[in-house]
């Protein structure tokens, strides 16, 4: 048994490795790769994976410890600003789905129960599918990341009504009592484990931290995680909720971050197992017959779901366009709704025909999800930019801008009020410079505006607000928001609408720098290589870097479009030897580069100890070093000067190097 449960293991991983690698060099997502993997090798493929139930069993470690590192990167109070997308979102996409579903189905089948059993199937969306893209692309906290999250959520906590309602549909009556006890279960449990997030677990993990003992700090955490997903499951919740809630809990401590960073490479070994056994799911021969029908019924799920996903967006204030990704990125069944599905034969209110072509449409709709959520902004703005739906957004937009600010006049504009926008916004304050902040998160803008911040609710991809901003009058607008196609979009409009507005964009893609500097940004900062250059800024100080070869490198490697970090090698005009001698001395230095008024001069004629306060330490001639220069050394080109002083006087000093005195 144990010998064919690790040939199972080898299989899986052997097939998945090779197919992953195949479809990445076809740029398919890794996701869909381990779907067909799982297809190929399951009992309807070649049939080579006997024991399913293990691998089942792994799948579902994988999806509770993939929901438990999103929950880490959450916190209590981001959830409960997320209330509104949870509870109104998510009750209005659930019941409208479950309505829409069941009539559609009804007017097909003349059945009534089968119809809303269908609608309770079509309901719920695949919170591991979704999540694990939303992560992949960094958008959880994007506008749109925020309402599918809601939703899914909600779909999660629906799933105890759901299963109780099943035995009214199979025609046997419910037990009121029981069904109560065991939803007041389900509620008491979800209490006890949040407030235990306040009371109980930072003390616990403190005392664990005390011991400094790296592996009870991780069993302690996987214990914490699987007990109180196993504690949800057992009490009608699913797992996956339950995992979201410890990692909810974790996220209220100090011990977050290495929580994360313990747990990450399980996460990553398991969650494949997941997309695999969903895969081992698909029937290719039962579907290569029943095309067609299976067609209309995933044409069918898609429309509905992408309708109720927009109206659900809609009804708590979202734009159209971020209400359209919204839908479309839920626009696919739920893993849980296997469950619902199976519990629903066993009761024989759907037939094993209804079983299949619900279970093959499920795993198509599962395998589209990846490509849809990567065009969704694309065809997001492809849709809002139709002329009726543009006018009728438009004017929704128009209306959510009401109270926008007087007229300015040489203000900063800034879009999105993410980390960057505020830290911007404070320094902007402190320098006494006048800016206004546009934000999609209506909870944000409510709550900052009372605080007496400018801040507006809005899209800047539309020209009428970007004017109730004053971006014809503006100095500087700064876009620091996740959504690419957005982003260009307020680019173009702004460059369009004001010719000498600074632009300045921040991006988490690298590819996107050339496009919107084409569009009309003058600066393009992309996050991930700002922060190496600040990295290896602070690493080359250290090891006595002339500050202002320090300062052309960085520059150079900006003016290049970040080439220099993207090429395998680091090209070697932009560093020089590393300056270690003298280590024990606090140091700065300089290069003498062309045209500057050192090159030629002695340091008696300079007089530099007198006009700035340092003191010359050494010179760097090549390969050659000058410790305490005579008044009479006359410098070069390229020497590389190394100085020291007190602090006051270093900056002097290079200004005056640069013959800024």
């Amino acid at each position: 048994m144990e010998s064919e449960f690790f040939k199972s293991l080898v299989i899986i991983f052997g097939a998945s490795a090779l197919v992953v690698f195949l479809l990445h060099k076809l740029k398919i997502p890794s996701i869909v790769g381990f779907l067909v993997a799982g297809a190929i090798i399951g009992p309807y493929g070649i049939g080579i994976i006997k024991d399913i139930h293990s691998i089942e069993i792994m799948a579902e470690i994988g999806v509770i410890l993939l929901l438990f590192t999103i929950g880490i990167e959450f916190s209590m109070a981001k959830l409960t600003r997320m209330r509104k997308a949870v509870i109104a979102g998510g009750g209005i996409q659930v019941l409208l789905t479950i309505a829409l579903s069941a009539t559609a189905a009804y007017l097909v089948t003349g059945n009534a129960n089968r119809s809303v059993f269908f609608g309770f199937l079509i309901a719920l969306s695949s919170t591991a599918i979704v999540l694990k893209m939303l992560a992949e692309k960094g958008e959880i906290d994007s506008p749109h990341g925020r309402i599918m999250v809601g939703i899914l959520i909600f779909q999660d906590l629906c799933v105890v009504p759901l299963m109780l309602l099943i035995p009214s549909l199979s025609g046997d009556e419910i037990n009121i009592a029981d069904a109560l006890i065991k939803m007041g279960k389900a509620a008491l449990i979800i209490a006890i484990v949040l407030l235990s997030a306040r009371w109980v677990v930072p003390g616990l993990l403190h005392q664990v931290v005390r011991t400094r003992s790296r592996e009870l700090f991780i069993t302690t955490i996987i214990l914490i995680c699987i007990g109180i997903a196993f504690l949800t499951s057992r009490y009608g919740l699913s797992l996956a909720l339950g995992a979201f809630l410890a990692g909810l809990i974790i996220s209220e401590s100090e011990y977050a971050h290495q929580a994360t960073s313990d747990i990450l490479p399980f996460k990553d070994s398991f969650i494949g197992m997941f997309f695999v056994s969903v895969g081992m799911l698909m029937d290719a021969g039962y579907m290569f017959d029943n095309c067609l029908k299976i067609a209309v019924v995933v044409a069918l799920i898609f429309v509905l779901k992408v309708v109720t996903g927009i109206i659900s967006a809609l009804s708590i204030g979202s734009p159209l366009r971020t209400s359209v990704t919204a839908g479309l990125g839920l626009a696919q069944i739920g893993e849980f709704s296997f469950v619902l599905a199976v519990a629903g034969k066993a009761a024989g209110i759907i037939t094993g025909e209804f079983y299949q072509v619900f279970l093959s449409s499920s795993v198509v709709t599962m395998i589209m999800t990846p490509f849809i959520l990567k065009s969704a902004p694309f065809v997001s703005g492809w849709i809002t930019s139709r002329h009726l739906l543009k006018r009728i957004a438009s004017l929704k937009r128009v209306s959510e801008g009401e109270g926008f600010p007087r007229r300015r006049h040489d203000h900063v504009i800034i879009i999105g009020f993410g980390l960057n926008g505020r830290n911007l916004a404070r320094v902007l304050k402190e320098a006494e410079i006048p800016y206004v902040v546009l934000e999609m998160n209506s909870d944000t803008v409510r709550e900052l505006k009372k605080k007496g911040e400018p801040i507006y609710y809005g899209d800047g991809s539309s020209m009428e607000i970007l004017h109730k901003m004053g971006i014809e009058k503006a100095r500087l607008l700064v876009i620091a928001i996740s959504d690419p196609v957005s982003t260009r979009r307020i680019v173009s409009i702004a460059r369009h609408e004001n010719p000498d507005v600074h632009i300045i964009v921040r991006t988490r893609y690298l590819a996107e720098v050339n496009e919107l500097r084409t569009l009309g940004a003058n600066e393009v900062i992309p996050e991930e290589f700002e922060t190496s250059i600040e990295i290896f800024s602070r690493v080359l100080h250290k090891y006595n870097f002339p500050n202002n070869v320090i300062l052309d490198m960085v520059d150079k490697i900006r003016s290049d479009s970040y080439t220099a970090l993207r090429s395998v090698e680091l090209p070697k005009r932009y560093l020089f030897e590393k300056c270690e001698w003298l280590p024990e001395i606090e140091i700065d230095g300089f290069r003498i580069s062309e045209g500057l008024h050192l090159a030629g001069k002695s340091i008696a004629e300079l007089q530099v100890r007198k006009k700035t306060g340092v003191t010359i330490i050494a010179v760097r001639r090549s390969h050659e070093v000058f410790t305490n220069p005579e008044p009479d050394f006359r410098f070069r080109v390229g020497d590389i000067i190394l100085f020291t002083g007190e602090r006051k006087n270093m900056m002097k000093a290079l200004d005056y190097f640069k013959g800024e005195e």
